[in-house]
């Protein structure tokens, strides 16, 4: 009875590892230069996939925001910014489709941005926005998401982190890898925050914005958020 329980725990390590080990190789595999930022990335989805993700899930995300703000002259005035941007910086040399949207939401201090160029900012967040070059900070950061491949790169972590599960699972280590893959996520998201900030200061300067203009953003970002939570930006 013990051989045959030792024989079982055997041929579990052994397909647990080989799992394990796909999932690491496969993740090595994936790893490339980002030609926006020079920065090497695990990446899985092509820009294509990445504006299909992003076209799909859009009408969701502004439902569940109140859908569009209905002030076209709002509107407009974010869809001049955002392509003033684009078409000032390395984003208008990118396969993305850039659409700016402004969001019915009046509680929600927000901005995001889905993968393949869908940028969303909460009507919250606009109406605290002092002046354009402000907005023009906001979007710049959004911008610098969607060139950075944040949601791309997440995306493929998180199918990593899902295989390795799968594998510890088989020899019981399953919620101490879980664990862990959610502390690398989170590790990682601060370092993305850091490069769009990076990223937006330059949009705006060559786009002709007051950068400094960033810190009022992050001025307004953190008294929403409150005194024990960290800004976005």
């Amino acid at each position: 009875m013990r051989r045959g329980r030792r024989g079982n725990f055997k041929t579990r390590l052994f397909i647990g590892a080989a799992i394990v080990i796909f999932a690491l190789v496969r993740n090595w595999s994936q790893r490339e230069e980002n030609p926006y930022t020079g920065r090497v990335q695990a990446i899985s989805l092509s820009p294509d996939q990445e504006i299909a993700i992003g076209l799909q899930s859009a009408p969701q995300m502004a439902q569940q925001h109140g859908g569009l703000h209905p002030r076209n002259d709002y509107q407009a005035l974010i869809d001049n910014v955002g392509n003033k941007l684009v078409q000032s910086s390395i984003a208008k040399n990118t396969p993305y489709k850039y659409e700016f949207h402004l969001l019915a939401d009046d509680r929600t201090i927000n901005a995001f941005a889905l993968p393949g160029g869908q940028i969303f900012i909460t009507y919250a967040l606009f109406s605290k926005l002092e002046n354009e070059d402000q907005l023009a900070g906001v979007l710049g950061h959004e911008i610098g998401h969607v060139l950075g491949k944040h949601s791309n790169e997440r995306i493929t972590d998180s199918q990593k982190w899902k295989t390795i599960v799968m594998g510890a699972g088989a020899i019981d280590m399953g919620q101490v890898a879980q664990q862990y893959g959610h502390g690398q996520l989170l590790q990682n998201g601060r370092d993305d925050e850091l490069e769009s900030d990076e990223l937006g200061v330059h949009f705006l300067i060559e786009a002709g914005y007051n950068p400094e203009e960033m810190i009022g953003v992050m001025k307004i970002l953190k008294e929403a958020a409150g005194p024990n939570r960290i800004s976005e930006f």
